[in-house]
């Protein structure tokens, strides 16, 4: 699977939004975003996509797949079931959720049974700052599991291994660089440009604001 042929596919599907005011989860701003819910309904192009993350990682031995609630799970059930079928071996997929201060990432519901002992890939749908993708890698060792990679479908901020708890193994789908400022030095803000709450944390962001 070609770079090109993952952008036409993300392009049909309205994944890649640009031009416009988004604050992101890290709580920068920038004017492109990743909308990876645009293609999480189309369930045979999502099956493609986490078939190629599944062939990077068939030789690593996963055991378990884990990803952050919400979005990520969808990744880790489909990766976890290619991963089954490449390997001819059960592999299964699990999610961790935020904790309610949502500073942190908790594996609970019984699932942190499954990953002591275990090895565990982390999968994320976009990387910007990789910060929740490194709390789940450091929840995850936190509890015994040991985690052999990150697979995600979108690195956007130039994240290393180094950047996400020095991960073994880090392997993106599709590459993109896009600027991000923190609120202070945000061109669009300076500009009064309307920030969307369509997508992204504007919403949010534009609550808080208002408090």
């Amino acid at each position: 699977m070609t770079k090109e042929y993952i952008l036409k596919l993300l392009e049909k599907f309205g994944v890649i939004i640009s031009h416009s005011h988004i604050v992101y989860t890290s709580g920068k701003h920038g004017d492109t975003y990743i909308n990876k819910d645009g293609i999480y309904p189309h369930t045979k192009e999502i099956s493609k996509l986490c078939l190629e993350i599944a062939k990077n990682f068939m030789d690593n031995n996963i055991q378990v797949v884990i990803a952050p609630a919400i979005g990520g799970v969808i990744l880790s059930q489909w990766i976890a079931k290619h991963l089954t079928t490449l390997t001819k071996k059960e592999v299964l997929s699990v999610y961790a959720e935020k904790t309610n201060d949502g500073n942190s990432f908790i594996i609970k519901r019984g699932y942190d049974k499954l990953v002591v002992g275990k090895n565990v890939l982390v999968v994320e749908d976009v990387l910007t700052t990789g910060g929740s993708a490194k709390k789940v890698v450091e929840a995850t060792r936190a509890i015994g599991g040991k985690v052999v990679g990150l697979g995600v479908l979108c690195n956007r901020g130039g994240i290393t291994k180094e950047d996400v708890a020095c991960v073994p193994k880090l392997f993106s789908l599709i590459n993109m660089k896009f600027d991000a400022w923190d609120e202070a030095k945000c061109p669009l803000c300076a500009k009064n440009i309307p920030i969307n709450t369509d997508v992204g944390k504007g919403r949010e962001y534009l609550e808080k604001k208002r408090e």
